[in-house]
């Protein structure tokens, strides 16, 4: 069982600025997207502070966001990563398993990865991070590097969508035609 404890709030101001996206989208009927929330049982609270300081999750979490844009489904995953290497290791494979499933329905799954040192955001689509992935089950690199991603990904900000990343899926649906 894992537990969660400060660490598990990297990723927090990704996860904000995609949640101010996700309200801009709906206010404008772009899209619906939900946070899934990953259930815990905590076990020690600061009752002055009113903090969770220790928890056990109670199951495995899929991925960060699921929903639909223009009736296409989606699912995605928000990571940060302060290098230019990404690990494989911050992808469980239940959730890659999750996403590969996902697209086989007919969705769109994806991550946001997040380059803190460059703030720059980057749509993975799932086929290139299957890619990478199949690459470390066959004895390869476990990460990928920065200078690996497609460039057409880069996501941009627009006003009201701090991760505008509507642009980037509509890409990704053109490529696959």
């Amino acid at each position: 069982m894992a537990t969660w404890n400060s660490r598990g709030l990297r990723g927090s101001t990704l996860e904000d600025l995609i949640n101010r996206t996700n309200e801009h989208y709906l206010e404008h009927g772009l899209a619906l997207i939900q946070k899934i929330p990953t259930p815990i049982t905590p076990i020690n609270i600061d009752k002055e502070k009113r903090h969770i300081t220790l928890a056990y999750f109670e199951q495995k979490s899929t991925v960060d966001y699921i929903g639909a844009v223009q009736g296409i489904p989606v699912c995605f995953d928000a990571k940060e990563c302060n290098q230019d290497t990404f690990p494989l290791a911050n992808i469980h494979p239940h959730q890659m398993a999750f996403m590969e499933q996902f697209e086989k329905q007919g969705g769109v799954s994806f991550l946001i990865v997040y380059y803190t040192a460059r703030d720059l955001f980057y749509y993975l689509p799932c086929r290139q991070l299957q890619r990478f992935w199949e690459r470390m089950e066959n004895g390869g690199r476990k990460s990928f590097r920065f200078e690996e991603l497609d460039p057409r990904f880069f996501i941009a900000s627009a006003a009201g969508t701090p991760v505008h990343y509507l642009e980037s899926i509509q890409q990704d649906l053109d490529l696959r035609d």
